[in-house]
């Protein structure tokens, strides 16, 4: 398979006035083409920091990044910003839509960046929000959806450029567990399509639906591990299913 992300120790250093914080020391990471990678760490390990790298919101202050090709280590911020439109899908723990947009304006937003024709970012977005099953909902507000459906439209509109990766930051913060264990089963769902996910989480039980595991301590990788057996599906569901269907045996 083909790498999409590689680092080559990067670091990041930031000055808070007369203190140095070494916020990533030398990380060197490969992320190939269609993999589902879950970032683990405590605050301050250092996860988020690397997932600005990968999503090009920031540059390293050492080493390299190669994001599809592309050596992105000493871009411009116009150049990062183009890199970001046309290579990376954004998921956010609080959606990040506009409250006054319907579910297609918003999906089709970074299309306008893209420069497409009305009728292509209608068109586009429309298909987007039908892979994440809500296309009867094209036309309701923020308000009017429900957290979990808020969250579908945010990946509908990380997805509708096609990007080469979606990076996802703790996309289940905000969400009860049943609707959290529906969120992610929607990941996966992508993953089998073929998407490359990467995504940040503090819950094990996220992570473990995630193929590889890489967890982080204090600016490091500390442990970077495949998981053998992904969960799948909505493991809530699944016991309530299990449950009623031994209680019906019984009888």
């Amino acid at each position: 398979m083909k790498t999409v992300i590689s680092t080559n120790n990067i670091s990041r250093i930031y000055q808070m006035g007369s203190e140095t914080i070494r916020a990533l020391k030398s990380v060197t990471i490969e992320i190939k083409q269609g993999e589902y990678v879950s970032f683990m760490g405590p605050s301050g390990s250092g996860k988020s920091t690397l997932m600005n790298m990968i999503g090009c919101l920031d540059t390293p202050s050492g080493g390299t990044y190669v994001l599809n090709g592309h050596d992105v280590s000493d871009m411009t911020e116009n150049e990062l910003a183009e890199i970001r439109n046309k290579e990376i899908g954004f998921v956010f723990q609080t959606f990040n839509l506009l409250p006054r947009a319907t579910s297609l304006e918003n999906v089709a937003l970074p299309l306008i960046y893209a420069g497409y024709s009305k009728s292509e970012r209608d068109e586009r977005a429309m298909a987007a929000l039908a892979g994440v099953g809500l296309a009867d909902r094209a036309h309701h507000k923020p308000n009017e959806l429900s957290g979990g459906q808020r969250q579908r439209v945010a990946i509908a509109r990380a997805l509708v450029n096609n990007p080469s990766i979606i990076l996802a930051d703790e996309p289940t913060g905000n969400l009860d567990s049943k609707t959290s264990y529906d969120i992610m089963d929607l990941f996966a769902n992508l993953h089998d399509k073929g998407n490359t996910i990467i995504m940040v989480t503090h819950e094990d039980d996220i992570a473990h639906y995630t193929h590889r595991i890489v967890r982080m301590r204090d600016g490091l990788i500390e442990t970077d591990s495949i998981n053998p057996n992904p969960t799948r599906g909505n493991p809530m569901k699944q016991a309530a299913e299990a449950a009623a269907k031994a209680e019906a045996e019984a009888h």
